[in-house]
């Protein structure tokens, strides 16, 4: 009898132990938002009143945009953390088609770029998610984020239902779409809506397009809301039925809800970028926008019964080649920095907005509390990095793709290099033999500048406003070179057809167009700085030549922290830490240092390697504060 009793307790206490595995596998599958199975939702978010409703109950959007591929991955919990500790209750994000299809055929979606497991992880935070899949997405990108190997098509008309246009966007969609269909909110996720495009309204050139990505989108399973985002003025031309339109703005007036409310009457309002601040280009000043304005502003959308996101919520960095350009009234490049003046600094601190933004949503919350807002990382000054070896880039071409014959110039786009997708980012150097010295004329084909060389000593610049430059004589054949810099793309205009970078005409001397050239492709991505490392790299401090790189080791004890390299007495070039493409400096301003992570860096010994044009210091400084520039009010 004591040995059956014993039995029976121990049936019993396996029992119980089965009970709590079943319970446990209950909970992942009905309750948890990252598991491999979802419970299916009936109805998601709809717009047929004035107010958004989530599975039949009313719903405020207040979002926040934050992209993963501008931080991170290591930091994403933090910055979602924060956010949702702020009282923002829905994420949104661009996807970058040119990172995710760098080539034809080639398509990451791995590590950085993991749009699955950033969508995931704000699940399992409690956000829900407006997802915005482009193609086209501005974002202050290059290009826009559409891959510059759709610029190999000669007739190309991008954003148009040109067949090449549109076979390559259907190619992208075939590999993103099925990865995100398992998120929608009908099928347990946390995305509650998908963007059609972005700002259509303003290039709007051909009325079929915005049906084909919508029909796209739906036809390979999309089935949540939709909504499209254009300016105030051109909301009629940029949406399509079928969406419901959405507003960007930063200063609110009777117009731009006027202008919104007549093409759809008796729908949700929504702000879809509310924008926070303002990104900055070279040679500028560092935008703000005053705390007490967004404030005022965002509080009276909120006071109006109105969904809101705001543009950005945390901006990040436009690492590496990453950043656009502006075409209008001037061609001027961005800078790295994405920091955009928003809530959370581009580092992830907060700010005055924060403060106040989580005081104000406070009040919209009904009752309930934020989660606490997450301890501040550790920021560290670290002893500068001493440059000990130079390499020439003369030296460097032989670790290039190439070279390449040319009887004419052949623009970045179309070199054959990258598997026959041409070049997107970088340098691209030119050399052709002269015989005599006199004017030469770039005829506004240089995209965007060139250093210019005779048998390898600089002679002058050329850029959009710099037209010319005087040849000197000399005797018998030499080397004229030209090393012309893609400082990025325009991300928005109606010229995204004419983006083409290098030399894209004829460089005439004395008239005579430049003929027999010998390229070489500098794209320098991490592939090719890697090869670097068996470069013959010459001890400083012999006298360096320019341009140049120049290579020297940064100490990092114990658990790396956040920090920012500052090239003090340097004048123009790009930052390589541990091989990996930091960004652009330029001496001009406002960016004075980049933004290093913590997460990029090892314990112990760091490489630093820095290409300069122009002139050097010898040492990188590290620090433990941003200089962003001189800043100014936005207008």
């Amino acid at each position: 009898m004591v040995v059956l009793t014993i039995r029976n307790a121990h049936k019993r206490k396996y029992a119980l132990i089965c009970l709590c595995i079943l319970g446990f596998i209950t909970y992942r599958y009905y309750g948890m938002p990252t598991g491999g199975l979802r419970m299916s939702r009936k109805v998601g978010l709809t717009a047929n009143s004035s107010q958004f409703t989530l599975e039949g109950q009313p719903f405020r959007i207040l979002g926040g945009s934050v992209h993963y591929f501008r931080v991170p991955r290591a930091y994403w919990r933090d910055r979602l953390m924060k956010m949702k500790a702020c009282g923002i209750n829905t994420l949104t994000t661009y996807v970058p088609w040119s990172l995710h299809q760098p080539e034809r055929g080639v398509f990451n979606f791995h590590t950085q770029l993991d749009l699955v497991a950033y969508i995931n992880l704000a699940d399992e935070l409690g956000l829900w998610v407006i997802l915005r899949p482009g193609p086209y997405i501005s974002s202050e990108v290059d290009l826009g984020g559409l891959p510059s190997w759709l610029l190999r098509d000669s007739s190309m008309k991008l954003r148009t239902t040109h067949p090449g246009f549109t076979e390559a966007v259907n190619t992208f969609f075939d590999k993103l779409i099925p990865k995100v269909l398992p998120l929608q909110f009908k099928k347990g996720g946390p995305i509650i809506a998908v963007q059609v495009e972005n700002e259509y309204g303003s290039f709007a050139k051909d009325g079929s397009y915005m049906i084909f990505i919508k029909e796209a989108l739906q036809s390979k399973g999309i089935s949540e809301l939709l909504l499209t985002s254009d300016y105030h003025n051109t909301l009629k031309s940029g949406g399509v039925d079928g969406a419901i339109r959405s507003v960007k703005l930063q200063k609110l007036n009777q117009r731009n809800i006027q202008d919104l409310n007549a093409i759809q009457p008796n729908s949700p309002t929504m702000v879809m970028d509310y924008w926070t601040g303002w990104y900055d280009v070279w040679g500028d000043l560092h935008h703000v926008l005053p705390p007490e304005d967004m404030l005022s502003t965002v509080r009276e959308i909120l006071r109006r019964g109105m969904s809101v996101n705001l543009y950005m919520f945390h901006g990040g960095s436009s690492f590496g080649f990453m950043s656009g350009a502006r075409a209008d009234p001037l061609y001027k490049a961005l800078v790295p920095s994405y920091d955009y003046d928003a809530p959370l600094s581009e580092a992830g601190e907060y700010t005055p907005k924060y403060h106040l933004l989580r005081d104000l949503l406070t009040r919209y919350n009904r009752g309930g509390t934020f989660p606490d807002m997450p301890v501040l990382r550790y920021r560290e000054s670290y002893e500068p990095a001493i440059m000990y070896q130079h390499l020439s880039l003369w030296d460097a071409l032989s670790f290039t793709e190439g070279p390449f014959k040319s009887l004419e110039p052949v623009n970045m786009e179309n070199l054959p290099v990258n598997n026959g997708n041409g070049q997107s980012y970088g340098y691209t150097l030119y050399e052709a033999t002269i015989t005599s010295g006199g004017l030469l004329k770039s005829g506004d084909n240089v995209r965007d500048r060139a250093l210019v060389f005779i048998d390898r000593s600089y002679i002058g610049l050329f850029k959009r406003q710099s037209l010319e430059l005087a040849v000197p004589d000399g005797k018998g054949q030499r080397t004229l070179s030209l090393l012309v810099e893609n400082c990025g793309r325009v991300h928005q205009g109606r010229d995204l057809d004419k983006q083409h970078k290098g030399l894209v005409g004829d460089i005439l001397l004395n008239n005579n167009p430049l003929r027999d050239f010998t390229i070489y492709s500098l794209d320098m991505k991490p592939s090719f700085i890697d090869s670097l490392y068996q470069a013959p790299w010459k001890s400083l401090p012999a006298p360096p030549s320019f341009p140049g790189f120049f290579m020297g080791r940064m100490f990092a004890y114990g658990y790396p922290s956040d920090t920012y390299a500052k090239l003090l007495g340097w004048d123009k070039g790009v930052v390589f830490i541990n091989g990996l493409n930091l960004g652009r400096y330029w001496s001009i301003g406002p960016q004075q240092a980049l933004y290093l992570p913590g997460p990029f860096l090892n314990s112990g010994i760091n490489q630093v390697i820095v290409f300069e044009e122009k002139e050097g210091d010898y040492k990188v400084h590290f620090e433990d504060t941003p200089d962003l520039g001189m800043a100014a009010d936005i207008q």
